[in-house]
């Protein structure tokens, strides 16, 4: 692949890869640490999209961003809306920990307990962290793959209002806006934003799909603060989303998958409140907050008199306090506290609704310490209590060098992790409360080159992930052991999986008006489970490898123009392997022109070529499509 191969010459990229413009020591993220470090204070490997180059990208989902970068790809059944998955490292679905805010995402009504981040739009997001790697130590159950963490526009000092419009293929249009400012000791910052499409069949148009299906989707989002002295303050966020997608499903009288008319309605909420507290003159920082969070999904057959085909609510309370003491000069202690409720409903067909609950308990410390210049070591130790599965414990370390002579950042990092049972693989018909959590450890091991006064920079990340103990379905031809009265089969903690790979980056910014971005992931995801019928096979929908280039150049009158090249790799749908996923290249195009201070004009055009592809079996992707629109700051 030519793409790999400028890589390969150049040397090799990222345990930490930041898509801005700062050097490492000025970017601060809070993912790894649940608390602000400079990222080259982290051992572990982290990518950060911000503002800036989001709206260079003129992407309007958080998934078309995310699969950019080394180690992440996406699967999504059909066109904008459709269940969309995210695999770190070649790890589940929902081993992935979603966050708004700081806020988990985890639906308990979905099977595994995952997110679906086929209704996450750009929006007013302000940035995006993605962790590579387990970190259970401080994010709990489902940080097996990895933490994606996205933070809404936050209050400015300034009154500031952003607004932006674009309208395109298909009848699509999308507006967005948010307002931001200081009133006193109120600090706010309120947004939402509307997007519709005419979409694609979702069938697969080369299958025979015929009818498009749409997509609507309204969102939200607030950002309070409220000072009560200096020392003292209150934080209220909220985000919402209502997402209405036409489906495409298993129609009778045949029941293959096909054009039928259905639509799934699917709306989130989020919310959370939070005491702040500094004590100690500054040096012990509290928090007591409270998060909530509610996904209600609709399933309706539209043909004929409408019929709701499933109906699920699931619901998260979170208590939980963390404190932050800088014991010493590069010394730093996070403790915490939680306790999160789990509760779902679900109903399918006009059937009997069920419920289930569960409770999990949770401690963690973690410590940060910097004995001599350029050496950040970290360490962090997890306990969780769950009402069924009783207690799991995770550790996690990493440490960072940074040699400034030779412009040489060498990092390490050991991490596990661990998956509660999901309520419906505890409490269904099919459910089994003797199972016990996933686990994995793993480790990776990376070192990042900058060359000619930062302009150039080149890293490389090893990581290695063994899992156990997880939870898949089996069949039950006797009725005997967990099997009693589950005919139909049930879940186990039987399977096993590794993962390996290299993840690599290359930023070049040869003149301050070109910017050149390459990534590539190689991810070798495979089930090692002893006597199964597919050991040593690839998990499915998992690509082995993916490549990204970005460039982007401004022309002296303020044009600026970029282009975005992504390959992926072929994947299997199955877990024998038997049906292929072909590989395919997307090529994207873009532009922006400022007219005068407050304005701007944008256009960008997505597949280029026209690229015919699947990133599940017989559901159809987006083929060219163009869009223009308007950018306004006041």
């Amino acid at each position: 692949m030519i793409i790999a191969s400028i890589i390969l010459a150049g040397a090799a990229a990222a345990p930490a890869v930041a898509t801005t413009a700062e050097t490492p020591a000025a970017i601060i993220v809070v993912t790894a640490n649940r608390t602000p470090q400079p990222l080259n204070h982290v051992g572990q490997s982290i990518s950060v999209v911000d503002r800036p180059e989001l709206d260079r990208r003129q992407s309007q989902t958080v998934s078309d961003v995310l699969r950019t970068l080394p180690g992440v790809t996406i699967a999504r059944n059909g066109s904008l809306g459709g269940v969309t998955s995210v695999f770190i490292r070649g790890a589940e679905s929902d081993q992935t920990v979603a966050l708004i805010d700081g806020v988990k995402l985890n639906d308990p009504s979905t099977v595994g307990g995952g997110f679906n981040f086929g209704n996450l739009l750009v929006g007013n997001i302000e940035r995006i962290e993605v962790l590579r790697g387990a970190q259970s130590v401080l994010w709990g159950s489902q940080a097996i793959g990895g933490v994606v963490n996205m933070v809404t526009r936050p209050p400015t000092e300034d009154l500031r209002v952003n607004v932006r419009g674009e309208a395109g293929w298909r009848n699509s249009a999308n507006l967005v806006a948010n307002v931001s400012g200081k009133f006193g000791p109120l600090s706010a910052s309120v947004g939402g934003g509307w997007l519709r499409s005419d979409g694609i069949s979702n069938f697969s148009e080369r299958r025979g799909g015929r009818e498009r299906d749409g997509y609507e989707n309204f969102g939200a989002n607030a950002n309070f603060n409220l000072a009560l002295g200096d020392d003292v303050s209150i934080d209220a966020r909220g985000w919402y989303s209502r997402g209405r997608f036409n489906a495409d499903g298993f129609a009778p009288p045949s029941f293959s998958f096909g054009d039928v008319n259905e639509e799934n309605i699917t709306r989130e909420i989020v919310a959370y409140t939070g005491l702040n507290a500094a004590l100690l003159e500054g040096r012990w920082k509290n928090r007591l907050g409270f998060a909530y969070t509610d996904t209600d999904r609709r399933n309706t057959a539209l043909d004929g008199a409408p019929f709701v085909t499933f109906d699920g609510q699931g619901r998260n309370e979170r208590l939980e306090y963390q404190g932050v003491v800088d014991v010493a000069s590069g010394w730093q202690a996070t403790f915490g506290a939680e306790q999160e409720i789990s509760r779902y409903t679900t109903a399918s067909f006009g059937g009997a609704p069920t419920t289930a609950r569960a409770r999990i308990q949770s401690v963690y410390a973690q410590g940060v310490a910097s004995p001599v210049d350029g050496l950040t070591l970290t360490a962090g130790l997890r306990h969780d209590d769950h009402n069924r599965f009783g207690g799991a414990t995770t550790f996690g370390a990493s440490g960072v060098y940074v040699l400034s002579a030779t412009g040489t950042t060498l990092r390490a990092s050991h991490s596990e992790g661990f998956k509660a049972p999901s309520l419906f693989q505890l409490f269904s018909n099919f459910g089994n409360q003797q199972l016990k959590p996933e686990r994995s450890t793993g480790w990776d091991a990376g070192v990042t080159q900058s060359l000619a006064d930062g302009r150039l920079e080149i890293s490389a990340t090893w990581f290695r992930r063994v899992s156990s103990d997880l939870i898949i379905f089996i069949g039950c031809p006797t009725q005997t052991g967990i099997c009693v009265n589950r005919p139909f089969g049930t879940y186990d903690n039987v399977a096993r999986a590794r993962a390996q790979g290299l993840e690599l980056a290359l930023t070049m910014r040869p003149t301050d008006a070109l910017t050149l971005q390459v990534t590539h992931g190689t991810v070798d995801a495979r089930n090692t489970t002893a006597g199964n019928a597919n050991q040593n096979r690839r998990l499915a929908r998992r690509p082995e490898m993916s490549t990204s280039l970005l460039v982007d150049y401004r022309w002296g009158f303020g044009l600026t123009t970029g282009a975005t090249v992504t390959n992926i790799g072929r994947s299997f749908e199955n877990a024998a392997n038997t049906v292929v996923l072909p590989g395919y290249t997307l090529v994207d195009l873009r532009a922006s022109l400022p007219i005068g201070r407050r304005l701007e004009l944008t256009a960008r055009i997505e597949n280029l070529f026209n690229a015919v592809y699947e990133t599940a079996l017989n559901f159809g992707q987006p083929g060219r499509a163009a869009y223009a629109g308007l950018r306004v700051t006041l």
